[in-house]
């Protein structure tokens, strides 16, 4: 469950940092399979590191879902930042 809720959050993210920052955007597509790419990477992280655990004893917690939700949602726009500021330049 961590994964998945990362994954949609990157993507959300990805999309939000696309339409803020518009030289990063690199179309629909490609910007959302960067944030999904990046927010399954974020929601790993951070489940690795101990933090942001879904599924408490007595099943989901709110912690834990707004934890996987920002983790994913910044991983997902840190990978499209990366990637866009690569290819601006590497374009000029």
């Amino acid at each position: 469950m961590d994964l998945i809720i990362g994954m949609i959050s990157g993507a959300l993210g990805a999309a939000v940092a696309g339409g803020v920052f518009r030289r990063l955007s690199l179309g629909t597509l490609a910007t959302a399979t960067l944030g999904i790419l990046g927010g399954g990477a974020g929601a790993q992280l951070l489940s690795t590191l101990g933090g942001g655990d879904v599924t408490g004893a007595g099943g989901a917690t709110l912690g834990g879902i707004v934890g996987q939700i920002a983790a994913g949602g910044l991983g997902g726009a840190a990978v499209l930042a990366t990637v866009g500021a690569l290819r601006n330049a590497i374009g000029k």
